[in-house]
């Protein structure tokens, strides 16, 4: 059974305190592919590699359905600073 949205934002959400969360299904809509873009006060003091394993190991179920799954994870603070810079 493929890995929907909602299945993805479902176990984020029960993994990790959100701020800002997008979800992009970036395979069309047959849900083998998806991109998140994370923001938690959890990933505060830790580096990328740090915040990429804890996000996969709480999505290894679903993780393990898809094709490709791409990341981006930020603090509140970093993402701040990435509005600012963007906006």
């Amino acid at each position: 059974m493929p890995v929907s949205v909602e299945d993805l934002d479902r176990a984020i959400r029960a993994a990790f305190p959100v701020s800002h969360l997008e979800i992009e299904d970036q395979s069309s809509g047959c849900g083998s592919s998806y991109a998140i873009f994370l923001v938690s006060e959890v990933f505060e003091g830790k580096n990328t590699l740090a915040r990429h394993r804890l996000i996969n190991q709480a999505l290894k179920q679903e993780i393990s359905q898809l094709h490709a799954f791409s990341q981006k994870s930020f603090t509140p603070a970093q993402y701040a600073t990435y509005l600012a810079k963007s906006g």
